[in-house]
């Protein structure tokens, strides 16, 4: 059955995107991300304000990472219900009121809550990404997606950095109080910026819910990109959260600044993304892909370096830079290509197989984040290094598996596939 009217966003939206348009979203994708990331570097100075252990003020990036998979599978799907502008700027402003909750937590127990609830509505990049997508011509699309991700990716770095810098400097609230009003600004200059677009779809609520649980099923591409970013992204989540313990413990002695200043050692990685953006236009995302887990086994071989005993100092310091600035190039690489073959599946359920995409994404990030605490503290620094080994190896046999099944099937019959499960969900 071909698609309804209504589920072509494109017929209610400009034609096109201005650059400036294009460079705000992926400033306003940068601001809502960096509230999932900068918790990962204050756990050592809540857990000394608020008198619980370092592990305890870990959980903080583990529920803030599982609010965020909740809010994406809960509210993106509204990106193709609800006109984005009403959905984005009610969604920041939630985010700010969630902000200064977890800026004034008294314990604990509370400041968990409201960092699930920060989580919850920061979901904002993941509508603008399909919105954006939907509003160029293809030929851009992989380009496009890549500043938008250079944006994010800049967001998730200066975070680190920006809650060190700032944290150490006064407080682990003050982050927290200052990105609520970045927030507020965020929401009057998206208020301005935002197309007046309607909404690609008028199903209702429980269907758009349904819908990515019946594209996962339907799709193996969005299956397959599901399974390689949950990987990835979880290794990441493991090394990043570990990283702080690492630095400020008795192997380094370093301060939350100090950690913040490191974390700048991903910033290559902002570079990196657009030319991934522009290649996969060229040769296509599975290529992509495949770099990206080259680069992730190559990232666990540095890192495991620099767990060696007989190095430290400032030689275990570079060879710890270096795999953490590879680990962060191939699992963005990954999440450029990952993205970019979604939105170039049959149909215009973008924002629904973002929802199933991203969800799958950061339940691997709050899963990785959670084993990645549990693995440092019973194997130290080399268990993070082995279970980078191990996601990138595992999502490697997966594509490669892919790869041999293709190369046997017929791509006609692929086609026909394709196009028949985006003509089913399309349709009411």
């Amino acid at each position: 059955m071909p698609p309804t009217p209504s589920t072509d966003p494109a017929r209610k939206a400009p034609a096109s995107l201005s650059r400036a348009a294009i460079l705000v979203f992926a400033i306003a994708c940068g601001v809502c991300v960096a509230n999932v990331y900068f918790p990962q570097a204050l756990s050592p100075l809540i857990a000394r304000s608020l008198h619980a252990t370092p592990s305890a003020a870990a959980l903080l990036v583990t529920t803030t990472q599982l609010g965020y998979a909740a809010g994406l599978y809960l509210l993106v799907p509204l990106g193709d219900r609800v006109r984005p502008r009403l959905l984005i700027v009610t969604l920041i402003i939630l985010t700010a009121a969630s902000l200064v909750a977890a800026g004034a937590a008294p314990s604990l127990a509370f400041l968990l809550v409201a960092g699930t609830a920060v989580g919850i509505t920061t979901i904002v990049p993941q509508i603008l990404l399909p919105m954006t997508a939907g509003l160029v011509p293809e030929r851009r699309r992989g380009a496009v997606t890549g500043t938008l991700l250079s944006g994010l990716l800049g967001g998730i770095l200066l975070a680190r950095t920006f809650s060190g810098a700032l944290g150490g400097w006064l407080d682990w609230r003050a982050p927290y109080l200052v990105a609520a009003v970045l927030m507020l600004v965020l929401a009057v200059v998206l208020a301005r910026a935002l197309p007046a677009s309607s909404p690609p779809s008028q199903e209702h609520y429980g269907a758009l819910l349904a819908a990515p649980v019946r594209l996962m099923r339907a799709e193996p591409d969005l299956r397959r990109s599901c399974a390689y970013q949950a990987l990835m992204f979880g290794t990441f989540s493991a090394a990043w959260t570990s990283i702080a313990l690492l630095l400020t413990g008795p192997s380094y002695g370093l301060s939350t600044q100090a950690v913040g200043v490191f974390a700048l050692i991903g910033a290559g990685a902002v570079l990196v993304t657009p030319v991934a953006g522009r290649r996969i236009d060229r040769v296509g995302p599975d290529r992509i892909s495949l770099v990206s887990f080259a680069g992730g086994l190559g990232a666990a071989a540095l890192l495991a370096l620099a767990a060696v005993p007989a190095l430290h100092g400032a030689a275990a310091l570079v060879l710890l830079g270096a795999g953490m600035l590879l680990l962060d190039v191939a699992v963005q690489s990954g999440q450029v290509a990952n993205q970019a073959r979604i939105f170039g599946l049959p149909g215009s359920a973008r924002a629904r197989r973002n929802t199933a995409y991203m969800t799958c994404t950061f339940l691997g990030g709050s899963a990785g984040s959670w084993i990645g605490i549990r693995a440092y503290s019973e194997f130290g620094w080399g268990g993070i290094a082995g279970l980078t080994a191990l996601a990138s190896a595992a999502a490697l046999t997966r594509h490669l598996a892919h790869r041999r099944s293709a190369s046997t099937a017929p791509a006609s019959q692929a086609e026909e596939a394709g196009a028949a499960a985006a003509d089913q969900v399309s349709c009411p």
